[in-house]
């Protein structure tokens, strides 16, 4: 809950004094012991404190998405397995699991709003390109995937440009050489977000070939998250997404 809105319960009668103040002792943060949940992150990046979930245990991930959804009403939690879900369910049970992502979210956004587009060089680079697509989703964003558009068949990659061009973002995730962030940097006029991922054979070492090649790209407008860090390039996409649609209103 965010001061105002939590003013204007105690100025209608629908929060009472004492309760407000157990609120406000929360805004700063709420220490759990193992974790100090930042309750003002909302108010600082626009959205709340998202649970990266990986070497947390199932009951750590499930209590701190619970105070993070208790007073926000929204929470996500990155690189979770079926553990980590099913102690999340037990205590907030519209929790879904989005297995491809390993992504957990608890409810929705008030609306979607803009065009984030979300395309992958192939089929083996989708887990990343959804951990981004589901992250996006979640910041606002009205999501469209395009998947499996790499450059060794150009051809399905510029049968879909028209629509990506209509974006006020692009995801680009890919492995091997990475080639297609710049590519695609060099079809549209949106930013375009680059990904690059450990899909490769020995030389692609783990992803590091596709990151030099994205961090030099040609193509202006072009930055680079870190390697299989879909959730930064979907955080990333949909701020800009929805500084442009602000943009457009005022």
């Amino acid at each position: 809950m965010e001061l105002k809105e939590l003013l204007a319960q105690v100025a209608d009668g629908t929060l009472s004094v004492d309760a407000a103040i157990k609120e406000v002792n929360r805004l700063p943060y709420e220490d759990l012991s193992y974790a100090k949940v930042d309750h003002q992150r909302v108010l600082r990046s626009g959205f709340p404190e998202v649970v990266y979930c990986e070497r947390k245990t199932p009951d750590q991930v499930a209590h701190i998405m619970q105070a993070i959804y208790d007073h926000s009403g929204l929470v996500l939690g990155s690189r979770a397995d079926a553990e980590h879900y099913e102690a999340v369910k037990a205590l907030l049970p519209d929790a879904v699991y989005h297995e491809t992502a390993r992504v957990i979210t608890v409810g929705e956004p008030k609306e979607h709003i803009g065009n984030v587009a979300i395309c992958t060089a192939g089929t083996t680079d989708i887990p990343v390109a959804e951990e981004a697509a589901i992250t996006a989703d979640m910041c606002g964003a009205e999501v469209h995937r395009y998947y499996d558009v790499g450059v060794a068949g150009l051809h399905r990659l510029l049968d879909q440009v028209d629509d990506i061009r209509k974006a006020n973002a692009v995801v680009a995730v890919a492995g091997m050489e990475g080639a297609l962030a710049s590519v695609i940097g060099g079809l549209v006029n949106a930013p375009v977000v680059a990904v690059p991922t450990s899909v490769g054979y020995g030389a692609n070492f783990g992803g590091l070939s596709a990151l030099l090649a994205m961090l030099n790209s040609c193509a202006a407008g072009t930055a680079v998250v870190n390697i299989d860090n879909g959730f930064g390039a979907g955080f990333m996409a949909g701020k800009i997404n929805r500084q442009t649609v602000e943009g457009e209103k005022s």
